[in-house]
């Protein structure tokens, strides 16, 4: 499913205009892009939780030339399923 799937669904089951309903998820996914941005933790229970971690950097190797390089420290979102979510998919 993708964005655009997302919208034609929550328009089909809350019967809305196709235009609102894109709003509607354009305002979620950004108010969690906020929560994260701003180091907060999203919780949505029986789904899962979504947290951004933070990985220090490391020296790597260039795959092509074998050169090593520097990576640097990085944050990155991290996903966790919810029990919930975790049993629906292994029934």
């Amino acid at each position: 499913m993708n964005k655009s799937d997302l919208v034609k669904a929550l328009a089909k089951e809350m019967d809305l205009p196709m235009r609102k309903a894109e709003e509607i998820v354009d305002m979620v996914f950004k108010t969690m892009t906020d929560a994260l941005v701003a180091g907060n933790r999203i919780e949505i229970r029986g789904f899962g939780s979504f947290v951004v971690k933070k990985y220090e950097g490391y020296t790597g190797r260039n795959p092509k030339t074998g050169e090593k390089i520097t990576v640097g420290s990085k944050h990155l979102p991290f996903f966790k399923t919810g029990k919930e979510l975790r049993e629906n998919i292994n029934d």
